[in-house]
This record gives C-alpha cells, structure tokens and sequence, in this order.
C-alpha cells in the first residue's frame, strides 16, 4: 500500500525491561499502554505506514550502558542483553512484537535519532513526519521529538501511546512538546488519520521559503 500521508510510526523502547513490572527498570505506566500501542501499530500498518521499532540492547559486559544507569543496570540483573528473555528482555510484549514489513533498530542512547540510520532510512522513504509511541515520554519520546523537529520532520504524538512514571510528568512533558510544534493526536484521531489530515508544516515553509526566493524585494 502506498504511504499517502508520507509518515513514519515510530515506537520507542516496548521492551519487557521496561514494562514488566518486576523489573528494576519498570515505567509504571509502560504495560497499561500496551493495547493503545497495539491497536496504533496495526492502524499504522492498514494505512501503509511504516513501523520502526527502536529498542536498546545492551553489551553482556555492558560497555554501552549509559554511565548514569550502570551501577542501577547491574544491580537490577542486566537487563536487556543479547539472547535474553523474560521480565528483563528486550521482548516486546504480546501485541506488539515486529512485524513483517517492519523495521527494527537498536539505539545506544535515549534518541531514536542519535547514532542510528533512522533519519537515512526515513529520507530514503521519503517521510516528512515521525509519529511517536512508546516509553518514556520525558526521555526517549522527548529528546527523539526534539532531534525530529531539529531535523525538519512534521512530528505527531499519540499520548494514550505514551508513559511516565507519574501523570504529572506525562502531562507538564506532553504540553512542553506541544508548544515546540508537536502535534498531539487522540488514537480515534489517529483513526481518520490520512494525506488530508497529516501536518504540513515543514512543506509550507518550504513552499514559503520558495516564494520569497523567487519573489525578492
């Protein structure tokens, strides 16, 4: 099916380590999202759009932890290494596990962007607009819509997607992103989601910028 809307699903970190509640790396509203993620997902495959899932894995001897979670990651059992499974994996829950058709990245950091091929890949495809679900909206979904904006895509947010680990944080991080140019989007909205209702910011400017351009003073 053809990508009308020119948008990209991307979902951040659906990991067992991070949903489960027995992991020491548990959001504690991670797994209560996982039917809206689902449900997301499959709407986005329906209507042509790809889905990325962008994970961690960590090294066994974890060389690639980030040096803020090390001593945490350790005493929590090493979470999410290569070949694991179980509450401390890097399994998706059930509902949300790839696809065929999907791409699947790993990421070292909390940006989908920083240091992997997405943004190649999303240009490749020819997307102007990253639609972001996931965990934890105040770090990944963050600084990955903040890399999105600085990188001039279009970008969507499905909160009922989203979580933190209090209401408070998911709601004062959701209005910050709102005002820097996001678009929150409900699932029902995401439903009538199409090439008519899609952003088009960034093409406006462009088309803008165009203009004066070819119409200097």
């Amino acid at each position: 099916m053809k990508n009308t809307t020119r948008s990209a699903m991307i979902v951040i970190d659906m990991e067992r380590g991070f949903t489960e509640p027995s992991s020491i790396h548990c959001i504690r509203t991670a797994m209560d999202t996982v039917p809206a993620c689902s449900k997301a997902m499959q709407m986005a495959r329906e209507k042509g759009i790809p889905v990325f899932l962008v994970n961690r894995i960590y090294r066994a001897d974890g060389s690639d932890v980030e040096a803020t979670r090390y001593h945490t990651w350790v005493q929590g059992g090493k979470a999410m290494t290569p070949g694991s499974t179980g509450p401390l994996s890097y399994e998706m829950p059930e509902g949300m596990k790839p696809q065929p058709g999907d791409y699947t990245l790993i990421k070292p950091r909390f940006s989908a962007f920083f240091q992997t091929e997405l943004d190649l890949i999303l240009r490749r495809l020819r997307v102007e607009t990253v639609i972001l679900i996931g965990t934890t909206t105040p770090n990944c979904i963050r600084t990955s819509c903040y890399d999105a904006v600085s990188l001039d895509y279009n970008v969507v947010i499905l909160p009922e997607c989203c979580s933190s680990q209090t209401e408070e944080i998911q709601r004062v991080n959701m209005e910050d992103m709102e005002r820097v140019g996001a678009k929150l989007m409900s699932l029902d909205e995401f439903a009538a989601y199409d090439s008519t209702t899609c952003p088009k910011l960034v093409q406006d400017v462009r088309d803008a910028v165009e203009l004066d351009e070819t119409n200097p003073e």
